[in-house]
This record gives C-alpha cells, structure tokens and sequence, in this order.
C-alpha cells in the first residue's frame, strides 16, 4: 500500500459510495471549504476559528488498542490503554463506513518523524473540513519518497459526527479513539477535539520506535548557535511550548520528538500551542505565529470584531492555537538536532512548594521522570475543572502504549552515554499554594532556563532540600535569591513544612507501582 491510496484503496477500508473525495486541499481551499459547510469562521487575524462541542480537551478514558497477538503481551494495559478484540473493532469499523456513505471526505497525505530513518508516511481521512487544515497543519508535509515508501504507515480515520454505541460497540461512551497496529488504523469516533489525531500519532511511535531504539518523548526542543541542543518534558499548562520558543534559539519542535542515534528529531511539522492569557510581551513567537492558515481551537473571539479573547476561559482553559513550525522565524527547518546538553523537566506546582530549580543527578532524573508530577490544570482533560496534582509516567502517560520503565531505561542509557546535565524546574507557584501564593514569573523562569542551558548554573553553589533531596542552586543571574529556597518566600514556615512533606508523601505513594524494577532509582526519590 503507497502513500497516495487509490480509490481502490479506500474501498479496503470498507469506504464505499462516499460523497466528494476531496484529496491533498491546500490551506486556503480548506479554509473556503470550512466556512461553506459552516464549520467555523475567521477571526480578525485570518486564523481560521472552530469551537468543539462538549470535548474541549482529550478523553484518555476512551482510549482503546486492539488487543492480538503482537500487542496482548506488550501493552501497558490500564486506564490508559483499554483493550478491545479484533471482533469488536471490526464491527466499529463497519458501523463508521455504513455512516459515511454518501459523505464527502477531506484526505491528506502526511508523514510523522523528521529523521528520514524513521519518518512514517500517515493518511488522514476526515469528515471536516477544517480536522484536515488541522492535520495538514500539524503533521509534517508528504514528500515524493512518502508515496513511493514501503513503509505502510498508518491511516487516520477522523469521523466526529459518528457516535459510537456502548452496547454495540463495547465502548465506554460515544466517543471512542481506537488504535490497531495490526490494520495500522486509527479511529476517532465522537469527538471534535482535533488534538485526538496528533496523540493517537503521538502514541502509535511510542510502540514503534522504541524497538528501533529510538527514545520517543513528549518534550519541546530549541538549539542555539553553539549546537547545544535542550529538552523540555512536561505535561500541558507547564511551559513547554513557551519556554522552548526563545527568540535568542532556533526551535525544532514544541510537543514531539525522538532522540535516536543521529540526536533528537520532531515528530511533527507544526505547533499546538496554549493559548489562555497568551501575552505578545511574553510569547511574541507564538502571538505572531496565529495567522491566516492557523487554526483557533475554542478560542472565544469578540463581538463583531473578532479579535481573540485570550482571556477569556469561558469554553475552556484548554484554548489552542494550531500552526506549521515555519509560521515561526527562527526554526530548524529540517526538524532534527544533535545528541542534547540539557534535560530540562517542567512542573506547575501547586503546593507551591518544589525550588524553582534544581540540578538532578541520573537517578534523580529517572526518578522525576517516572514520576511525572504536575498540576493537571483544568481544561486540559474532561471533567478537571479546577489545578489538582497529578502523576503522569513520563510526563505523558496517556500516549504511552508500553510499561514507562522501558522509556526510562531509555532515557538513563542516553543520559549516561551523553553526560547529559539534568534539571527540574518548577514553573508553578511560589509564596504559598495554589490560592495564597503567586505563579512564578515566566521571566524569572526564563532566566534559570538560560542558566541551566548554558551551564552557568553548575558554578551557583546549592544547598540541600531537607525533603526532597534535591540539589538547589542558592544564586542564578537575574533571579532574586530569596525566591530559589521555596520555604523563604512563604510566611508560614510551618504550613510549608506540612505542604511539601504532604507532596513526599504523594511522590513516595505513586512510585510503589515501579517497585522492584527501579529500586535502585527509589533511593532518589523525596526522603
């Protein structure tokens, strides 16, 4: 099967008598598409503006991968991977064409994987016209040897409108998102929310590749003029996306990569990137970025104006503006970098109660990089509706199809084989918890990131955290020193001994689910 699927192709899918196939549209055609059939409007940027029903975020509790004989043994199994039989997916599967009969269909021909050793042609089929800009928009653009590829890569069915039924279909709800590895097929059922195809992607690489052993992350990565390439992981709402877009680096992706033999490499060729309270001061790369060809997600626009509102959480915390990677000046256009300097882990503390940064040895880094701890702020998923702490393997563990050790062991291999320095960085909230204190000040942040990047940071002398071990710089250029020991900045010295030996308490709970595999890295952890 190439990547330029023939009608014949389609029908293999069971996707018969469809209405209008309309293949490979470019942006603007999309655009006039998505506004006919009414899918959204324009906003006075030019960006193309569609709101998404009751799904303003994900819905990792829909997840389904098709359990048979390569993946039955391999899967991470739990609540965020739901098996469902080859039986029952082919009934889905037949239920979803009987709906598109006679439907127009928007078809796209992508790829995902920078790195020409591993890039992976994709086919997105979707119902809406503007799903595909999105898809079009996100995924890096096919080339000739994407279509000539033995490869066969994997087929994105997007079909919002088609609603599943539990008792039919053996789903949870009317959503579902369905992987089969053995079909190479993604379906997405019940759902608008378009950043359900970037992550089943997202989610299908984290099986594949590292057996090709590649490491897939969900990190942000830049690279500045030395080659000194840096990684950021963290879980939505922590800053990946605006810390990594620095006017004085090049940027080579913001949500997706792999780090393989030859260095890191996007997934992706485009941005997701948050946008509530997106300040033009503060994140003038993106602001600029949101164009005619970018696509607005719940983003509430004003008036007969239409100028976004992005203070306006109304529909969502979960805002996000979608556009290609070249939409912004200083990129790598080829999407791949070099073996990383630094690791930089982010998370949005709410307990206000974790340095904003601190150096980690390997093992402390394996240990903050199972743990995944942020807060999940609300929006993000369904149902949060307001900040709570949360553990996420990896800081992803949602896409993660195999166990997070495995990704782990990864990481440790390259860390050592690399002399990678590693740090934590807590861009949440200082003074007090969520509620008392205030959130760090991204400029603050920017500076300690500076710092970690360059290296400046390893001639700061550190104290010690009595809890959580962790080694804290005690000076950092252009950030008071007061404010690096979090128990300075809190009045009540004795509620923020309660706070942070509460969250030890959280961080020790949820790492028993690695116990033995990592009982060498438990010794890292809070104390």
């Amino acid at each position: 099967m190439t990547m330029m699927m023939s009608r014949k192709a389609l029908e293999d899918y069971g996707l018969t008598n469809l209405g209008s196939i309309n293949w490979n549209l470019p942006p603007a055609v999309l655009i006039e598409h998505a506004l006919t059939r009414k899918e959204g409007v324009l906003a006075s940027n030019g960006a193309f503006s569609a709101t998404t029903g009751s799904h303003t975020g994900r819905s990792p509790k829909d997840k389904f991968i098709v359990s048979n004989q390569e993946t039955a043994s391999k899967i991470w199994w739990g609540e965020n991977n739901h098996p469902m039989s080859p039986e029952t997916f082919a009934v889905v599967r037949q239920s979803l064409a009987d709906y598109l009969q006679g439907r127009d269909v928007y078809i796209l021909d992508a790829a995902a994987g920078a790195d020409p050793h591993y890039r992976m042609p994709i086919q997105v089929i979707t119902e809406l016209a503007w799903h595909n800009l999105f898809a079009r928009q996100l995924f890096l653009r096919a080339n000739e040897s994407d279509r000539t590829s033995e490869n066969p890569g994997f087929t994105i069915l997007c079909v919002p409108h088609f609603r599943t039924n539990p008792r039919a279909h053996g789903t949870r709800s009317e959503t579902a998102i369905i992987i089969d590895f053995e079909e190479r097929l993604v379906l997405i059922a019940g759902t608008e929310y378009a950043g359900e195809m970037k992550k089943s992607i997202f989610t299908v690489l984290n099986f594949i590749l590292p057996a090709e052993g590649v490491l897939p992350m969900h990190c942000s990565a830049n690279v500045g003029l030395d080659g000194d390439v840096a990684l950021f992981f963290g879980l939505s709402g922590t800053g990946k996306t605006s810390l990594s877009a620095d006017p004085e680096r090049r940027l080579i992706g913001d949500d997706e990569h792999g780090w393989g033999e030859q260095g890191v490499f996007n997934f992706e060729g485009g941005c997701y990137a948050k946008c509530i309270n997106l300040s033009q001061k503060h994140e003038p790369q993106i602001w600029n970025a949101v164009r005619f060809g970018a696509v607005y997600e719940n983003v509430v626009l004003k008036g007969e104006s239409r100028q976004p509102d992005y203070s306006d959480s109304s529909l969502t915390e979960n805002t996000r503006a979608a556009y290609p990677i070249d939409f912004i000046d200083n990129v790598v256009e080829s999407g791949m970098g070099g073996q990383p300097k630094a690791v930089i882990f982010l998370t949005a503390d709410s307990f206000g109660v974790l340095p904003p940064i601190s150096k980690l040895t390997t093992e402390q880094a394996m240990y903050y990089f199972l743990s995944g701890y942020t807060s999940k702020l609300a929006g993000t998923e369904r149902g949060v509706t307001s900040p709570q702490a949360t553990f996420s393997s990896c800081f992803g563990a949602a896409f993660l199809p195999l166990r997070p050790t495995e990704y782990a062991n990864l990481l440790r291999e390259r860390i050592e084989r690399y002399n990678v320095r590693c740090y934590l960085i807590n861009t949440g909230w200082t003074g007090g918890a969520y509620g008392v204190g205030e959130r760090i000040n991204i400029n603050y942040t920017r500076q300690m990131v500076n710092a970690a990047i360059s290296g400046v940071i390893e001639q700061a002398e550190t104290a010690v955290d009595p809890i959580f071990g962790l080694r804290v710089p005690t000076s950092c250029p252009g950030v008071p020193g007061e404010m690096l020991l979090p128990r300075n900045t809190w009045n009540d010295k004795m509620a923020y001994d309660q706070q942070a030996r509460h969250l030890a308490d959280l961080f020790k709970k949820n790492f028993t689910q690695f116990i033995p595999d990592s009982n060498d890295v438990l010794v890292a952890g809070p104390r």
